[in-house]
């Protein structure tokens, strides 16, 4: 049987469903519309598999932090009665047939990232649903990204329309230009534009920190700045390699759980 895993990056989903409700938003509304997303994703997806990833709720903020303090830092918290409501929306989830994987201590992300590369590099078939232009970086034939919300896949074309590079120089391309929102730094000076233009001239982050035939322009902001630019890409990463406790058979999708 061909396998087509979609993986639900669950906190994308749930925190822009439950802002987008008019007045006091209510949590057991937002699990309706949530489930009602989700049943649009399995009925255009056709999923062999299928599971939401969520974050863990802990202060502990990872190793991202260890490398650049200031990470995240500032970003805007749950919503009380949202985190409240976790266990009702996981419970709705599992009604139509989605189990819940939550972190532990690791980022949603990387276990996102860990699950849809260990099938895709089967060549088998993953769908991750999420607005989050970082798993772009794991782009290739057998792994799609798809903005439900936007109705669009984040594939190679679009990602080389916005950003001006492939997927796979995604990371290098932050390391130097950064991610604002994320308080991931880059290299002072240096944009999106002349990040690919360096881009365009050597052909990754560690060559362009290494060269000895940098322009003056580049060479004064780079200097003294390498690490800073190798912390920012690291961060930017996707880790792939985390331990699962569980084997795909364990989030095999039943149609029969559906309402």
């Amino acid at each position: 049987m061909a396998i087509h895993l979609v993986v639900i990056d669950a906190l994308n989903l749930i925190r822009r469903v439950h802002a987008a409700q008019p007045g006091q938003p209510d949590v057991d509304n937002t699990a309706r519309v949530c489930c009602q997303a989700l049943q649009k994703i399995i009925s255009s997806t056709q999923p062999s598999h299928i599971v939401a990833v969520f974050d863990h709720n802990s202060d502990d903020r990872g190793w991202r932090a260890e490398l650049l303090p200031h990470y995240k830092e500032g970003r805007k918290p749950m919503p009380p009665e949202l985190l409240a409501g976790m266990d009702t929306i996981q419970d709705a989830f599992m009604a139509i047939g989605i189990d819940s994987l939550l972190s532990d201590g690791d980022e949603a992300d990387d276990l996102v990232a860990t699950l849809a590369l260990k099938v895709a590099s089967r060549n088998e078939q993953v769908t991750i649903v999420s607005t989050d232009k970082g798993y772009c970086q794991l782009l290739q034939p057998t792994l799609r990204i798809r903005d439900y919300f936007q109705q669009r896949w984040l594939d190679s074309p679009f990602i080389e329309k916005e950003y001006g590079v492939k997927p796979q120089l995604l990371t290098d391309y932050w390391g130097l230009a950064g991610i604002s929102s994320s308080k991931i730094p880059g290299i002072a000076g240096i944009g999106p534009k002349a990040a690919v233009e360096l881009l365009n001239l050597y052909p990754n982050l560690e060559a362009i920190l290494t060269a000895t035939d940098l322009a003056p322009k580049w060479q004064k902001k780079i200097t003294g700045n390498e690490e800073t630019a190798r912390a920012s890409k690291a961060v930017a990463s996707l880790k792939t390699d985390l331990t699962l406790g569980f084997n795909l058979q364990d989030i095999r999708y039943h149609e029969s759980h559906q309402d």
